[in-house]
């Protein structure tokens, strides 16, 4: 990765009219409906972006689409990239560089997730307070790192206090059950077996998944803020565990994401 590709792919997007977004937006597994939400969309595929890595998920559309949200305007990734598609860290999080690079100063992140804490239910949301990093690498382990940020990043308090404190306030306000937790990212793409769920309980995560901990460490190489929520699609039981329904994870997601919704757009209007 080059500055000059960074430069280019914002230009780009800068003459299909992304201009200056304030909220950068990217959209987990099952959870496209929020681009209902978009007023004036401007959209631009993956694939026409320069330098942008292919969404090669069938269920992740691979468009960045540009708008407005409760009066600001946002930049929403509708499919995001992951290491089990055979990319490595630089490319998955390359969009949060180009988005921040467009001018985004606060980004909200989604994901679908198994619950591990048995305390919570599938349908359940789940506000990440914090991460194990489980997926044997960091996108900021390349040679010229130093140009993009500082090298060793501080990760006291990944997810921005104050965002995470407004979402709180808002699910209570709206009626909405809000979980808080540690969400671990695993490289995937095959479900965990027993003992790894037993062994991301131990290491004392609530939930797992195969994204958002890549995104968060950039954005914190960059300094931008990020509240991200992981909707909870399967219990990880491992004394009752049953094989998995990718269907069944999908419907949920999308059962839920209206509440998911509500999140996002009420705390866009308070910031």
């Amino acid at each position: 990765m080059t500055q000059e590709q960074l430069n280019e792919s914002v230009e780009y997007l800068k003459k299909r009219g992304f201009e200056i977004p304030e909220i950068g937006i990217v959209l987990g597994t099952g959870l496209g409906q929020l681009i209902d939400n978009i007023e004036n969309p401007i959209e631009a595929h993956y694939n026409h972006i320069p330098h942008f890595p292919l969404a090669t998920v069938e269920f992740h559309t691979g468009k960045l689409i540009y708008g407005t949200i409760e009066g600001k305007k946002a930049v929403v990734m509708q499919g995001r990239f992951h290491l089990y598609e055979g990319y490595d860290f630089v490319d998955i999080t390359y969009p949060i560089r180009v988005m921040h690079q467009l001018g985004v100063q606060k980004l909200f992140v989604s994901n679908a997730a198994g619950a591990v804490n048995l305390n919570y239910k599938k349908g359940d949301i789940m506000l990440i307070e914090d991460h194990i990093n489980l997926q044997g690498g960091s996108p900021l382990a390349f040679k010229n790192v130093s140009q993009f940020g500082n090298r060793f990043v501080d990760m006291s308090e990944p997810y921005d206090v104050s965002m995470r404190s407004k979402m709180e306030k808002i699910a209570e306000k709206e009626g909405i059950s809000l979980q808080k937790g540690v969400y671990a990212s695993v490289v995937g793409p095959q479900l965990e077996t027993k003992a790894e769920y037993r062994m991301i309980k131990t290491l004392g995560a609530d939930a797992v998944g195969m994204s958002t901990v890549p995104e968060v460490i950039v954005a914190n190489h960059l300094r931008l803020p990020i509240v991200a929520v992981s909707v909870l699609t399967d219990e990880c039981d491992p004394d009752n565990l049953e094989p998995v329904n990718i269907q069944e994870i999908l419907d949920i997601a999308a059962q839920t994401e209206p509440k998911m919704i509500k999140l996002f757009t009420e705390l866009i209007k308070e910031i």
